[in-house]
């Protein structure tokens, strides 16, 4: 009998059910992944659905239940590791949890809060996952209104209504300045990233204070706004000057890269022994011999699981209190920062 169905009509439910001599909502229950069945239902389900090739129409469940158990999640881009690496878990971690990811990229949402929105609500999107420092506070705090569960990765904003996880970034910025004066640089650059970002402004201001509490100020800054060739044009910027920084906080690693590249392949200079380097987040190029970064690792497996259970509560009890949690990083210590003799 099996795929003898398949072929004529599309199999529903109700088919399932009369061979395996149990009740339509039975199946339901079965494909249903809150709902509780004994492991003999189970069985007898979906051997059934099987033998007929039965798929569960899932935007049907979803008119009927209202849990469509989608959760939408916007990013900026994959170029930067840390974000590839952040939504690769994020992604696990909820289809662990029964949901399945609908996927925005931060570039194609700019300018369209009403048409973002109107996406959102017609694919009965459960909850809002946002790792993108380039969305719009506009759009953040809209979505918001639309009473659509959202938490903030890695970022955050001052709205009392808004939940959001990220690392220490000020913290992180601090251990950055000490690491370095500890190490004996003194000519302590920075090349920032972009200045609408909460990570940017958080990580400068720690970075800023520290070396203000040892006495210091910054030597030099430029701005690399989070993009590769950006980085490369500020570093060149940087170090056009017979004065040059014998260290550089970078804001992030996906810049710290193409800094190291520019020193020591365009302009001949020697990472550590003529320019220290530090970059933050930790992502897996940090550990390649080819760069061996010293960074600040971010706590991803952390902030993830805590992103995942926060959106997940805010859709359980969607009148609770915004939160927000922060955890703390730590300097990685590899080879690109000099260490005193």
């Amino acid at each position: 009998m099996k795929g003898q169905l398949r072929n004529k009509r599309t199999v529903t439910s109700y088919d399932v059910a009369r061979l395996a001599g149990v009740s339509q909502s039975a199946v339901s229950r079965v494909f249903s992944p809150d709902a509780s069945v004994s492991d003999a239902m189970t069985r007898r389900v979906r051997e059934a659905a099987d033998q007929l090739g039965y798929r569960p129409n899932r935007l049907a469940q979803a008119m009927i239940t209202g849990r469509s158990r989608i959760v939408a999640l916007v990013v900026a881009h994959f170029e930067n590791q840390f974000f590839s690496e952040a939504f690769e878990r994020l992604a696990l971690e909820l289809q662990a949890r029964n949901y399945h990811v609908l996927t925005f990229m931060a570039a194609d949402v700019a300018g369209k809060t009403d048409q973002v929105i109107e996406e959102l609500l017609d694919y009965r999107v459960e909850g809002l996952i946002t790792a993108s420092v380039g969305l719009s506070n506009e759009l953040t705090r809209a979505i918001n209104d639309a009473d659509i569960p959202i938490v903030m990765f890695n970022r955050s904003q001052d709205h009392p209504d808004l939940s959001g996880v990220s690392s220490d970034n000020v913290t992180g910025g601090r251990a950055v300045a000490d690491y370095l004066l500890q190490s004996g640089c003194r000519r302590i650059a920075h090349i920032a990233g972009w200045h609408g970002a909460s990570t940017q402004r958080d990580r400068e201001a720690g970075f800023l204070a520290g070396l203000a509490a040892a006495g210091h100020t910054l030597f030099a800054r430029e701005v690399g706004d989070f993009h590769h060739d950006q980085a490369e044009s500020a570093t060149r910027r940087m170090f056009a000057t017979a004065t040059r920084p014998d260290a550089v906080f970078v804001a992030n690693d996906h810049m710290a890269f193409a800094v190291m590249d520019v020193l020591r392949h365009d302009l001949g200079l020697r990472v550590p022994e003529d320019v220290s380097v530090i970059g933050y987040d930790d992502v897996p190029m940090a550990r390649w011999k080819s760069y061996n970064l010293t960074t600040v690792r971010q706590p991803v497996r952390r902030m993830v699981s805590a992103t995942v259970d926060l959106l997940l509560d805010r859709i359980a009890a969607p009148d609770a209190e915004a939160q927000r949690l922060v955890f703390e990083g730590q300097v990685v210590e590899r080879g690109t920062v000099r260490r005193p003799d």
